[in-house]
């Protein structure tokens, strides 16, 4: 079973995101799990976004990257779903795991109405799906539809 950490800055967003559709895509092959540097509040438009999707995260809670490390996990994938610069602030797990840059726009950081905001929350939802779904059919065998 690969364990996979996705890691951003607020864990309300572009993380739980992506924890949510490799656990959908890869059940059986990946766990994943998600924390932020700085942990905030699930990002609403997200949740609605990826209720859309089929995945209910309303329950999900954010989580501090020193709780992952205070837990002990050993993680064989820690994925960074940030800005560069963010990501370069993540600390180094134990285990060895290898470490991989996923760069998203910042749903928090949208900007204009409502709906424009939420239509580009769904395009950024799409590119973590479609990311994801690409990772699982390479390092898990392929993945379920999602």
């Amino acid at each position: 079973m690969k364990r996979v950490l996705f890691v951003c800055i607020h864990n309300s967003a572009r993380s739980q995101m992506a924890e949510a559709f490799l656990n959908a895509l890869c059940p059986g092959e990946c766990e994943a799990q998600s924390a932020g540097l700085e942990p905030g509040k699930l990002n609403p438009l997200v949740v609605a976004a990826m209720l859309e999707a089929g995945i209910d995260i309303s329950g999900n809670r954010t989580k501090s990257v020193d709780e992952m490390l205070r837990g002990g996990t050993v993680f064989s994938h820690v994925v960074t779903v940030c800005d560069g610069a963010s990501a370069e602030r993540c600390p180094v797990f134990p285990g060895g795991g290898e470490r991989l840059h996923w760069g998203f726009p910042d749903p928090s950081a949208l900007t204009g109405t409502q709906g424009e905001r939420m239509a580009r929350v769904r395009e950024i939802r799409d590119e973590i799906r479609g990311r994801v779904a690409e990772w699982c059919a390479s390092e898990c065998g392929g993945a379920k539809a999602a």
